[in-house]
């Protein structure tokens, strides 16, 4: 019997209204909001029991049990954020800080003003849910993003960032709210050096 990983050894709770099914090859994850599929790791199998779900690494050599260990806390943690994802969803939200830089909602798309001589379309993916507020003090504008699926919201909003990434002088730019900026100091100190 391979070793179990600590996270993985714990069940993960099915709220009301969430099935969970193994077919193919694939974990398929249905609730309230929505359906996720992912493939299913290797050296691992999920036992869905009434009311939970088990990941339990598979007999293997030893050379593989680390392996079925570490594959063990990945499914456990994959099918939670599914089960997480169809119950609650996910929000991941950005500040874009800069004078003149804006961001306004045009369908399945967001328009961005980002100091280049041209707008930015950033088309979301599918799945991805956007809001536009107005920021509060340095920030001009907070955008919002929701979604079922934890790695399609991350990914989308790291994309966003990448737009136009915080520079360390001002502080300009697109940053993940509450993310610290260090910001280094300008050219101010070199003045009365000779």
């Amino acid at each position: 019997m391979a070793t179990e990983s600590r996270i993985g050894r714990r069940p993960v709770p099915l709220p009301q209204g969430v099935k969970v099914e193994i077919r193919e090859g694939r974990i398929i994850v249905e609730g309230p909001k929505g359906r996720l599929e992912k493939p299913l790791p290797p050296l691992v199998e999920v036992i869905v029991e009434e009311g939970a779900v088990r990941v339990k690494p598979q007999e293997v050599r030893k050379k593989l049990q680390r392996k079925a260990k570490a594959f063990q806390g990945l499914t456990r943690a994959l099918l939670n954020n599914m089960v997480t994802g169809v119950t609650q969803g996910f929000t991941r939200s950005l500040d874009i800080v800069g004078l003149g830089y804006r961001a306004e909602l045009k369908g399945e798309a967001i328009e961005f003003q980002l100091g280049y001589s041209h707008p930015i379309l950033f088309k979301l993916p599918e799945g991805v849910k956007a809001r536009v507020e107005k920021g509060v003090g340095e920030v001009q504008v907070r955008v919002i993003l929701e979604g079922i699926d934890k790695e399609v919201v991350g990914e989308t909003a790291a994309r966003i960032r990448r737009l136009r990434p915080p520079e360390p002088y001002k502080g300009k730019g697109i940053r993940y709210t509450g993310e610290q900026i260090i910001r280094k100091a300008g050219k101010a100190g070199k003045a009365g050096k000779k």
